[in-house]
């Protein structure tokens, strides 16, 4: 894939995806300002406005019209919080890019302690949330969605880590390659490999606004995510489906001796419909597994755009 950036002279470039957070925005703007300027006066804060139902675009305008070093995307609709990441991450030019949400939650001053840890050679840094300041149900459904994903992928990601940390132009060059559908921007920074460390960050709670990840939502974040970097389901299914055919097998020899050597004879048929309808289920779960799979192919083979950008508040030299 051809960049999309210009070439600047930015030492750090800051991404982060708006989405319902507008009255947030003039205080991060604030906060990321006083933050950047002890690191270095070059430096650019990229805004990506994915349909915010508020007037976050209007917001975003206005700070891009007062500070140069603010510069904003607007998506034409709502693409996801990891497809504005990648519009952002397109358009970057800084040695160092930091990613972190518009909500406050992820705190603009922690970011001199992932760049101090930066320095030390690591190319990529991350927050750890040692206290998160989530509601239960999202911190419940975060724990058991990694503790299925570590399972199903063989992997041992943290729960305690999102999307905020500092990544070398290294790390995000490689990340611009991964063009599939599903899109995974804490689990494509993992999958990379560069020379990775975690920091303790503290973690704000939610001043203003509400989580756009509802239950649904996040269930299908889950089946994206898994279904994208494994495919054990699938062998699991496989190996399932073998070990009822085996006990089906020892139950039917058993049922022969029963017959010839104790003349046992079956008196209702309830265990026969039981297993009937336990099988069926099966059968048709793990027909509805291989069409999820199937269906993740259709989506990739179409080759649809990302995203699609309906107005920056710069040049942009060519669309992604």
């Amino acid at each position: 894939m051809e960049q999309c950036k210009e070439v600047r002279n930015v030492h750090i470039s800051v991404v982060t995806p708006v989405y319902g957070c507008a009255e947030s925005l003039p205080e991060l703007y604030e906060r990321l300002v006083h933050t950047l300027e002890k690191i270095t006066e070059n430096f650019e804060i990229i805004m990506v406005n994915d349909a915010s139902p508020d007037n976050a675009w209007d917001i975003i305008r206005e700070l891009a019209t007062k500070d140069s070093r603010v510069r904003g995307i607007d998506l034409s609709r709502n693409f996801g919080q990891h497809r504005a990441i990648t519009a952002g991450l397109d358009y970057v030019s800084g040695e160092w890019i930091v990613v972190m949400d518009c909500d406050l939650q992820d705190q603009p001053e922690e970011i001199l302690k992932l760049y101090s840890k930066a320095n030390e050679g690591y190319d990529i840094v991350v927050g750890r949330r040692v206290v998160r300041r989530d509601g239960f149900f999202k911190k419940l459904g975060s724990r058991l969605f990694y503790k299925l994903y570590n399972y199903l992928t063989d992997s041992n990601v943290d729960n305690a880590i999102g999307n905020f940390g500092i990544y070398s132009s290294k790390v995000i060059q490689s990340i611009r390659r991964f063009r599939e559908q599903n899109r995974s921007f804490g689990l494509f920074v993992l999958w990379t490999g560069f020379r990775r460390a975690e920091i303790e960050i503290a973690h704000a709670s939610r001043r203003r606004g509400k989580s756009s990840y509802t239950l649904s939502k996040l269930i299908n974040l889950a089946i994206d995510s898994i279904v994208a970097h494994s495919n054990k389901p699938l062998q699991l299914s496989v190996k399932f489906g073998f070990s009822l055919s085996f006990f089906a097998i020892l139950y039917s020899v058993w049922l022969v001796l029963k017959y010839f050597i104790w003349d046992y004879h079956v008196q209702g048929w309830t265990s026969l419909i039981v297993s009937v309808y336990f099988l069926a289920g099966l059968i048709i779960g793990s027909i509805g597994m291989v069409g999820l799979y199937i269906g993740k192919i259709f989506d990739e083979v179409k080759q649809r755009p990302l995203y699609i950008i309906r107005e920056t508040t710069f040049q942009k030299d060519r669309e992604c």
